[in-house]
């Protein structure tokens, strides 16, 4: 259990990155290019091979080698995060096994999706991998893309297991940070999924974010998480008012679709996505176009962004 006081494991703005592709390949370059990016402009973690990385059309290989990249290009200036979770339990806990080996320092563990697991079976599933993997473990709360929602009596019963140290919560609800916080105090460290609501859900006891609208604007992100957690509201709600049309754009169609689209007009990374997926259609790509095109033209204070370490790298 993480001790009462300590500073919240992985907290702070973390960015669940896209993987970039030239062709049908990963783009390796564009990737290392995206994360060094990203740490330069202030993020505090990378996630890598989640719901943003298209981790289910990632081969093995592919998945292997873009957590050993985002390792090695970050070389210990921020944590690593590697989306390890399947719907099954068995191949879970095999690939979060395999990302400690490859240097990762944490595990994104999703409820399992398309099997839609009953809590005892979401209690048994998290369990085990807990018991036998030796990574930090986030567990990911996406009920609009798994089909269940893991309930709060579930994490109580998962509070014992020392390995599982916060919650990855895109549900969209952001009362559920109160009510977490009140039934496990600091126990877990509270993460939004859901960048809508991100604002709303640090206002409340957040003590971070798993994001994607920082692919495109990392600065900006990191300096509305920074001015929430300096209490600096007025300022947090200015940043995020300017980020809102960007954020809105992004949840026209499916994610990373958007995202994608966002990197090509901001970075020019190439915007393809893998079937069953495709790119957006025009007037999506329009809105992200006129949002991207604005983004950078708020000012804002950089010491906000400026500490860029407030998380130990280990349970």
């Amino acid at each position: 259990m993480k001790p009462s006081g300590d500073p919240p494991l992985f907290g702070g703005l973390m960015t669940a990155l896209v993987t970039p592709y030239r062709g049908e390949a990963i783009d390796f370059d564009a990737l290392a290019e995206l994360a060094n990016w990203q740490i330069d402009q202030g993020v505090q973690g990378l996630v890598a091979c989640g719901t943003t990385g298209e981790a289910p059309t990632l081969s093995h290989p592919e998945w292997a080698a873009v957590i050993r990249l985002c390792v090695e290009v970050s070389n210990g200036r921020v944590p690593v995060i590697a989306g390890s979770g399947t719907n099954d339990t068995r191949r879970t806990v095999e690939l979060t096994c395999e990302a400690a080996r490859l240097g990762a320092d944490g595990a994104l563990v999703v409820t399992p999706y398309y099997s839609r697991p009953s809590q005892e079976g979401l209690f048994r599933h998290f369990e085990s991998v807990a018991q036998a993997a030796e990574l930090p473990i986030i567990i990911y709360n996406v009920p609009s893309r798994t089909a269940v929602d893991i309930k709060i009596e579930t994490l109580d019963r998962l509070a014992h297991l020392p390995g599982l140290v916060g919650v990855k919560d895109a549900s969209g609800d952001p009362t559920r940070v109160s009510t977490m916080a009140v039934r496990f105090g600091d126990r877990f460290t509270q993460l939004s999924g859901h960048d809508r609501s991100m604002l709303a859900f640090m206002a409340t006891g957040g003590d971070g974010a798993i994001s994607v609208v920082s692919n495109v604007a990392p600065m900006l992100t990191a300096a509305m998480i920074g001015a929430v957690r300096k209490s600096a509201y007025l300022e947090a709600r200015r940043i995020n008012a300017h980020l809102f049309p960007l954020i809105e754009a992004l949840e026209l169609e499916s994610n990373p679709c958007p995202i994608k689209l966002a990197l090509h007009c901001a970075r020019g990374y190439s915007p393809a996505v893998r079937l069953p997926l495709v790119e957006v259609s025009d007037g999506t790509a329009a809105r992200i176009r006129a949002t991207v095109a604005e983004i950078d033209s708020l000012e804002i204070d950089t010491s906000l962004v400026a500490e860029r370490s407030l998380v130990p790298l280990s349970a």
